[in-house]
């Protein structure tokens, strides 16, 4: 049922009312700590001094779906370079999440916010929501949802923040 609550509300908030990420724009990102799917504990603070994205998604989330093959991708080529990619998965069950990382061939970290701190710790509100940091740990970019041809906005603040 929890879960159930947990979909409506991602499915009914319209995008528009996702101020609160929007408000960390030119704040420092909130540090959290999370145990990977391959059962590593990262810290968001252990890769100060590299360019950062976040990004929340589930399972249930079409456009999450969609996105994550171009995420991997924009991973595999910016990694050498200072770029880290962090998926932060907020399904109830990590089993589900695992399944869907394994189909997708995800390479990039995915770390399991089955408690929803980290989502709340950034007032999430609609899913996928993506995230840049620069490398002094400031949010520069919040992006809501997905559309193909975000990626190409992506591309060009990563590499804005990289020449940084």
């Amino acid at each position: 049922m929890r879960g159930l609550k947990i979909l409506l509300i991602f499915l009914l908030l319209p995008l528009a009312s996702a101020a609160g990420v929007t408000g960390l724009v030119g704040q420092p990102a909130p540090d959290f700590a999370l145990k990977s799917i391959d059962g590593v504990n990262m810290r968001l603070s252990e890769f100060r001094g590299e360019v950062v994205m976040i990004n929340f998604w589930a399972t249930w989330c079409g456009p999450c779906r969609q996105e994550m093959p171009l995420l991997d991708e924009l991973h595999q080529r910016y990694q050498k370079v200072g770029f880290r990619l962090l998926g932060v998965n907020i399904d109830d069950d990590r089993r589900s999440a695992t399944k869907m990382v394994r189909v997708l061939k995800v390479g990039f970290p995915v770390l399991m916010d089955e408690r929803k701190e980290v989502s709340r710790l950034y007032d999430i509100d609609a899913m996928p929501a993506t995230l840049l940091i620069d490398r002094s740990g400031i949010v520069r970019y919040v992006h809501h949802g997905y559309r193909s041809g975000y990626e190409q906005s992506y591309v060009n603040e990563i590499r804005e923040l990289l020449k940084e």
